[in-house]
């Protein structure tokens, strides 16, 4: 086949270095977002922050800015658009993010350095009467046990562990007995291999009592039945009354599924610490929001570095080989940094109109806090508001939260589906869940509704819905069946 050249034309949709930078920053909260200029800063010679404390904190952003009043003369047409980069006393700042004026607002959480479970165990099993043999044991067994003090792994496991690792050969029993010197110490419940085993071990550290031993009998015999709530055949298998069960399952549920829990609390906040991206404040004057930039350092153009770059460009003729990849080197780090400085700022826009057009559609909710307020909205919704496309107002949505009067929120709760009522008007999926929970919260304990009769409840309401949906939604606010809300 002979080689020929022929020409054609195509249209080609391709991303420039700020769109692709544009779209990884959009999907960031603020908190991932200031990770994300910290390590953008350290990689960037080129690059630096602005110090809060020299700036205005009351400065609002402005998007307008074009540095229209930088000094020109000695400057090229590239210098002059890179003054839009620097922060100095002859030149306009370029912010990144909007000012926090809610500054005041957010609180500071200081968590304690306490003991951790494991330390706290290691203290309590020194104090027992055990060999160097038994302490090795007893530490390698409490170094496995869980978050929330239960021992998962199985002992014959941990066993040829030990023996690998500490060339100890641990019969079951000796590990039993280790174990069981474990489970003697606080708190209760500590060290136990599931659920039945950790309620039984803090039973019996009560003090005895009719309503304790019929609590351990059915815990030891009838646990099944009780973790399905099947109360009738517990009360016909032990001859109990409504009242001696009741009494029993009142000490069951007073006790701990979780004894380790106390420990992991404070790392679970710390972690799950939420920092809302967006604050919606409202009063009887109406709503107002902004976004929370708190954290958020104000970006530059290093002013040393651009002047060695323009040094090299006031030179290039006289430049060796070497000088002019340094050049080039510097150039892409300068670039690297203008784009990234303008991503930001895009980013702090497209945030800023997302929020307002949801604000603007569900301001009735914002303004009393009543969920039975909130309008369907769906992406094209706010996408037809913003003009975006759907895809980055998805991006926005995901992964951020919003502070309001009524407390924090993920930004897709205010995202919901239609429904249409008996007179044929649009209705949120919100407004049917809310009565949904109400209803199950002022149902009888002893006889909960059923999805059917929830749905029943729902249709004499004037909503349109089918049994399959309540249980979808019923199943979304995290309520069990009817079967499992069941109490005596």
């Amino acid at each position: 086949m002979a080689l020929r050249q022929e020409q054609q034309l195509k249209q080609v949709q391709k991303l420039s270095p700020l769109q692709m930078q544009v779209i990884k920053l959009v999907e960031l909260n603020s908190v991932e977002l200031e990770d994300r200029i910290k390590q953008e800063v350290e990689d960037n010679p080129a690059l630096e922050t602005v110090d809060h404390a020299e700036t205005d904190a009351n400065d609002e952003y402005d998007f307008q800015n074009n540095g229209n009043d930088k000094e020109e003369d000695s400057l090229s047409q590239e210098d002059i658009l890179l003054g839009d980069y620097f922060s100095e006393d002859d030149v306009p700042d370029y912010h990144t993010g909007y000012s926090s004026s809610g500054e005041s607002r957010q609180k500071e959480f200081i968590y304690s350095d306490e003991k951790t479970l494991n330390e706290f165990l290691l203290e309590q099993i020194n104090l027992h009467q055990l060999n160097e043999r038994q302490k090795i044991i007893a530490e390698y067994i409490i170094g496995n046990l869980d978050e929330n003090g239960y021992l998962q792994r199985d002992l014959t496991a941990i066993s040829n562990d030990l023996l690998l690792q500490h060339h100890i050969d641990a019969s079951s029993l000796e590990m039993e007995d280790i174990l069981y010197e474990i489970q003697d110490l606080d708190p209760a419940g500590i060290g136990a291999r599931d659920l039945q085993e950790c309620l039984l071990l803090q039973l019996q550290r009560k003090t005895p009592s009719p309503e304790v031993k019929i609590a351990e009998e059915i815990l030891t015999n009838h646990f099944e039945e009780f973790s399905r709530k099947h109360y009738e055949k517990i009360m016909r298998k032990l001859n109990l009354s409504e009242d001696e069960l009741r009494d029993a399952i009142n000490e069951i549920i007073s006790l701990n599924p979780k004894p380790g829990s106390s420990w992991s609390n404070s790392i679970e906040i710390a972690m799950s610490n939420i920092t809302p991206d967006f604050i919606v404040e409202s009063d009887n004057e109406g709503v107002i929001m902004y976004l929370n930039n708190q954290n958020i350092p104000d970006l530059k153009i290093n002013r040393e570095f651009f002047e060695m770059v323009q040094g090299y460009n006031q030179n290039k003729e006289s430049m060796s080989t070497q000088d002019k990849q340094t050049m080039l080197f510097m150039k892409q780090k300068m670039d690297s940094a203008k784009w990234f400085i303008d991503a930001v700022k895009q980013r702090q826009n497209t945030l800023q109109r997302t929020m307002e057009a949801i604000v603007a559609i569900q301001h009735d909710f914002f303004l009393t806090g009543d969920e039975t307020k909130l309008k369907p909205m769906i992406l094209k919704d706010v996408a037809e508001r913003t003009g975006f496309d759907i895809s980055t107002i998805s991006r926005v949505s995901n992964s951020k939260y919003v502070q309001t009067n009524m407390g924090v929120y993920p930004l897709k709760f205010f995202f919901s589906e239609a429904l249409q009522n008996k007179a044929g008007k649009n209705v949120s999926s919100h407004e049917v869940k809310y009565i949904l929970k109400k209803s199950i919260e002022n149902e009888d304990p002893s006889k909960p509704l059923t999805d059917d009769q929830l749905t029943r409840i729902l249709n004499q309401k004037g909503y349109k819905i089918a049994r399959r949906t309540v249980a979808k939604y019923r199943e979304q606010l995290n309520i069990p069946v009817a079967r499992l809300r069941k109490k005596i």
